[in-house]
Formats: C-alpha cells, structure tokens, sequence
C-alpha cells in the first residue's frame, strides 16, 4: 500500500467528525511531491473556522499520520 493510499485511510477516519457537524472533506488529488488537494464540503465550506480545521485539523493529523505528506490545500 502506498502512502497515498494511507491519505485515503486517514481521510475516512477523519470523515465521521466533520460529518457529525453538517460538513465533509473530499480529496480531490494527491500530488508525488505531497500536496494534498481537498474540498471541504457541506456546512464546512463556508464555516469561518474553515481553514483552522483544514490547517489545524486535517493537515497537522495527515502530517503525523504519514510524513510524505507537506501540504493540505482546500480548492
């Protein structure tokens, strides 16, 4: 398994708790050189907390969880 496929695995876990407030995360691309395209959806597309749980939330867990990882970027 590669470690863009552990981005999947670790998005789906992440899912549950985005959902549980009325949003949801959708990952659009992964590039070779670890930048990770997302789109964040539902009521976390216009939540002004957006970009913390983006940078706060998703990237720093993706991060830890799989160093190839560099970036999260909401499109």
């Amino acid at each position: 398994m590669s470690w863009k496929d552990n981005v999947t695995l670790v998005i789906n876990q992440l899912r549950p708790s985005l959902q549980a407030d009325g949003g949801d995360v959708e990952v659009l691309d992964i590039s070779d050189d670890g930048i990770v395209k997302v789109e964040l959806q539902g009521h976390c597309r216009g939540c002004p907390y957006s970009q913390m749980t983006l940078k706060n939330g998703i990237e720093q867990i993706l991060k830890e969880k799989i160093p190839e990882v560099k970036e999260v970027i909401n499109v």
